[in-house]
């Protein structure tokens, strides 16, 4: 088996302890894909992820981004961070028909209900996500945030197969409770743009961010 290796030309992930600001396996198995495991640390954030008055969604992502990635540093530095310079990456993806966001079901009545809202439609996936780069002591030195669009069509379903998908209990825990590399992917009928901002950390615009910060 070949070496684990941290992918080329990204200076700061070879010179910064990296921490990743979200409990998703989902994002950390993406992040292993340009950053060895054993490389970063997992810290989540515990946010209240109420949409703001007025919010629209674009800003509602990338605020929640940044936030993550504020909230995971200060437990990160309270909690052992390692010496040296300090990155952290955080996300957060939802889903959105008409300017409404959808984001994770209360149960399964409200999954089947989102389900049925977005069967037929084309609906768009936003993922903010927000890189930050501290000091030795703590101290932010950058912050870059994005955010990345794909758009997802889901055909049409009948009751039964909304019933079985609820069942499954895959989509209680999803925004607009599914999930594109899951069960859910009987559901679509077409996936237009980055794919893997659909599964929650968009790769490609995640790596051209990161060659930006410099040490």
């Amino acid at each position: 088996m070949e070496k684990e290796t941290i992918f080329p030309n990204l200076e700061v992930l070879e010179k910064a302890a990296v921490l990743l600001a979200s409990s998703s396996p989902r994002r950390r198995e993406l992040l292993s894909r340009i950053l060895p495991p054993d490389r970063f640390r997992v810290i989540a954030a515990d946010i209240d992820e109420s949409v703001l008055p007025g919010e629209l969604s674009q800003a509602y992502v990338r605020r929640l981004a940044l936030q993550k990635a504020e909230v995971s540093s200060a437990i990160w530095l309270n909690n052992g961070a390692p010496a040296g310079p300090k990155l952290v990456i955080a996300a957060d993806t939802t889903v959105v028909l008409n300017e409404v966001i959808y984001g994770k079901p209360d149960g399964p009545e409200d999954a089947a209900r989102m389900l049925r809202e977005l069967a037929g439609h084309t609906h768009i996936v936003l993922t903010g996500f927000a890189v930050r780069l501290l000091d030795e002591a703590g101290q932010l030195l950058q912050e870059e945030s994005r955010v990345c669009t794909s758009e997802v069509e889901i055909r049409l379903l009948s009751e039964a197969e909304i019933s079985w998908y609820v069942a499954t209990g895959e989509p209680l825990d999803k925004a607009g409770a599914y999930t594109v590399q899951g069960l859910g992917a009987s559901l679509f009928s077409a996936v237009r743009g980055d794919y893997y901002n659909i599964v929650g950390l968009p790769l490609v615009p995640l790596i051209e961010m990161l060659r930006i910060f410099k040490l």
